[in-house]
């Protein structure tokens, strides 16, 4: 069985609905790679607060997690209904389904920079804020050819 991580420690924090629990893997100085939340522990700490405030059923799942030298990487779904207000936004009362992977470099322990890539165009069209994608009318012979006809 493998130790905890800084992905166990943040899946702790969003299940655990605590914003104070940064201060056990989030360094001070934070280099934060999203842009929604600043960098450093206190930005860190302030944007879960409004997370939970706008999402208060949170539950996320580790879904994977991966050390190699000094990062730790992490694959999350999280599940939520969309009850607060949230980056200007108006709650929905939406459930969402958001997925992350994350990226953590670790100094002694705790994590001191992050990166990641979310299905962000999917969770806000759930959320209903975008309007949905369609795809461009395309004639019928350009999907399925003819058989035997030059292209």
């Amino acid at each position: 069985m493998s130790h905890p991580t800084v992905a166990h420690a943040f899946a702790a924090l969003m299940n655990g609905h605590d914003p104070d629990a940064v201060d056990g893997f989030v360094a001070e100085e934070y280099v934060n790679h999203n842009p929604y939340v600043e960098d450093g522990r206190e930005a860190n700490r302030a944007f879960w607060g409004r997370w939970f405030a706008a999402f208060p059923d949170t539950c996320v799942t580790l879904e994977d997690v991966l050390t190699d030298g000094d990062r730790v990487v992490g694959r999350f779904t999280y599940r939520a209904t969309h009850l607060g207000s949230l980056l200007g936004e108006e709650p929905t009362g939406r459930a969402v389904e958001m997925r992350s992977l994350d990226i953590w470099r670790v100094q002694d322990g705790m994590a001191v920079e992050h990166w990641d890539e979310l299905n962000t165009l999917e969770f806000f069209n759930q959320l209903g804020l975008l309007a949905p994608m369609e795809m461009p009318d395309t004639p019928a012979d350009a999907q399925n050819p003819a058989e035997g006809q030059a292209l």
